[in-house]
């Protein structure tokens, strides 16, 4: 899957200047409150836990745990993404700090932390099995993951160059992801079924499914718009709720 994921990186890499611009979009406008409303469902507004952003893209979920008090690391496989997250903190006069890194495979010590967020990520993972496990050591006891997706390799209609949030992808670029997507559906089931039996074998406990995300966050149809069905999983290791 190496092949693949150099894929990934050098298509998101040549998506990472629009992707930061909707990410600034969402942070000026009413996603801001529509997300921070998602995360603290489960995480507290008071600040003081120490929080990993996996797949943060351009960190959008990260600023907004970090502007209310939390410790926030966000790691991506795209350097150019890291790139503009740096730039961005710095622009918000935020702490959050990011680091190139597989999410598979993020590299710090078990129960380094009390949270795990994700967006649009899981979707995109070679080895989600594996990498349910392994973020499941990476919290402490009682700690969350929380993640929003969407079922993306089997979207009914997938993205056309010019259209909602996809309007700066050229006809190559929408090409290059509907091939990623074919090389990705056969190791997946269909989601977010797949994801609770997933997270229920790595050992995660009161996994809480809520398929109306999408429609709470996308009430307009603007240039920020997913038409593809998104859901939020909530799963805690054992040892809490």
């Amino acid at each position: 899957m190496e092949a693949l994921k150099a894929r990934m990186r050098a298509y998101w890499g040549a998506r990472s200047d629009s992707f930061a611009r909707q990410r600034l979009e969402e942070w000026e406008g009413e996603k801001h409150r529509l997300w921070l409303a998602e995360l603290n469902r489960h995480i507290p507004a008071g600040g003081g836990w120490d929080i990993l952003d996996l797949g943060t893209g351009t960190g959008f979920l990260a600023f907004l745990l970090a502007s209310q008090g939390h410790r926030v690391v966000g790691i991506d496989l795209t350097p150019q993404m890291i790139e503009q997250a740096g730039r961005t903190a710095q622009a918000l006069g935020l702490s959050a700090s990011f680091a190139v890194m597989d999410a598979e495979q993020a590299q710090f010590a078990p129960c380094s932390f009390d949270a795990l967020v994700t967006r649009n990520l899981t979707w995109a993972l070679p080895n989600l099995p594996q990498a349910y496990r392994a973020w499941g050591r990476l919290l402490r006891p009682g700690g969350v993951l929380l993640n929003f997706d969407g079922d993306y390799c089997r979207e009914k209609t997938g993205p056309r160059a010019g259209e909602y949030a996809h309007r700066d992808l050229t006809p190559d670029m929408v090409a290059e992801y509907e091939g990623m997507k074919g090389e990705l559906r056969c190791r997946q089931q269909p989601r977010p079924q797949w994801d609770v039996e997933l997270l229920q074998q790595a050992g995660f406990s009161a996994v809480q499914v809520d398929e109306q995300l999408g429609q709470r966050i996308y009430t307009r149809v603007d240039g920020l718009y997913n038409p593809t069905p998104m859901f939020a999983i909530a799963a805690y290791r054992q040892g809490g709720v």
